[in-house]
This record gives C-alpha cells, structure tokens and sequence, in this order.
C-alpha cells in the first residue's frame, strides 16, 4: 500500500487543498451565528382567550382590544390610567423600526397572557408610521392595546422618552415605582420584574 510520502506532488496538493477546504467549512459552519431574526411567541388564540377568562372588567376591556392601535394621546392614555387604578400596570415603549423592541415583544407576548388576569398591560407606540406599526403587531400579537405616540407626547409624560424599548411600572395606586431602560433579553427577566414590582 503507498504512503503519503510515495504519492505524486501533484496528488499530494490536491488532497492538501480539499483538507483546506473542508476544514474551513467547518469553522464557518461552527462560527456562524444562530439566525438573530426574532419569532413571535406563537401563542393560539384559544389559548389566550382561555388563559385570560374571568379576569375583572378593567382588565377584560384591555383584552377585549388586544393588539389594537388606539388614538387619542396623552389625555386618552391617563384616562386610561386612571381607570386602571387598583391594578398594577406594566407600559411598554416600543416602535416597529426598533430591533431591541422586535427582540423583546415574544416576552411580552407570554407575559401578558401568564400575568393578564392581574396585572394590566399597555404598550406605546412611539415615533412610528400607523402601517408599519400595525405589520408589527400582526407579526407579534399581543393581548393588550397599544396608543399611538408619534411625537412621544405620552413617553415624555411617563418618562420614558429616552430609551427603545423602554417599560415603567405603575403601582395599584397610579404611582410610577420602576422603570427599565433597554431591552428585556429573556421572558424570565421580565416576569421577574413583573414579580417584584408590579405584584410586590
């Protein structure tokens, strides 16, 4: 049987090349990163409904107009607040055009469903086009309304005109106790959150 050594140059080259190129196929493959596209939490519509069935009324009207865009401004938004007292409420700033806000928006698909009959859940959407942000929330339904903020007249009133994505929490008495800059990376964190300060 040859050796390598007794192989042809030529041979020898050939087979050198494909080791290569092999070899940097597998590091490409190893290194590459996992697809950063983000994926709706896919959670059916039953399974919603069936989840968030008997909460109390000001929470089922929030339900009843889930993914919804909803105008009216500053003054629509505390009303909404105010009407809300006695429950703790999670706002959500965010925007289709935002990655970090496309990245966190399957945490909070779960976590309004697992935490809706208790805690209420709102979410502005701040210096968007109303297309673009209704495509957004047809790939990332959620179970709460959203209130149109082109001008982030309503994140400045909360105060969370600096950040995308951006969350305040509200005690059961109206009272603004937290908020968290930047993205929620995991479900976890969040509901963590949600534990501490929206259900302390």
């Amino acid at each position: 049987m040859a050796t390598f050594s007794a192989v042809s140059p030529r041979k020898r080259l050939a087979a050198l090349a494909v080791l290569l190129v092999a070899l940097v196929v597998v590091a490409v493959v190893v290194a590459r990163p996992k697809s950063s596209t983000p994926h709706s939490a896919n959670l059916s519509k039953s399974a919603v409904s069936a989840a968030l069935s008997g909460s109390p009324a000001a929470l089922s009207s929030l339900h009843a107009q889930g993914n919804q865009l909803l105008s009216g401004g500053a003054e629509a938004f505390d009303a909404r607040l105010r009407q809300l007292r006695g429950y703790p409420v999670v706002v959500n700033k965010w925007a289709s055009w935002c990655g970090p806000c496309q990245t966190e928006f399957p945490a909070y698909q779960r976590a309004s469903v697992a935490f809706g009959r208790r805690v209420a859940f709102i979410g502005i959407d701040s210096k968007d086009a109303t297309p673009a942000a209704a495509a957004f929330l047809k790939r990332f339904p959620v179970s709460y309304p959203s209130y149109t903020d082109p001008h982030e007249k309503i994140a400045r009133a909360v105060q969370a005109a600096t950040y995308y994505p951006q969350t305040v929490y509200f005690d059961r008495q109206g009272k603004e106790v937290f908020d968290h800059a930047g993205p929620y990376e995991t479900a976890a964190s969040l509901e963590k959150d949600i534990r501490r300060y929206a259900l302390q």
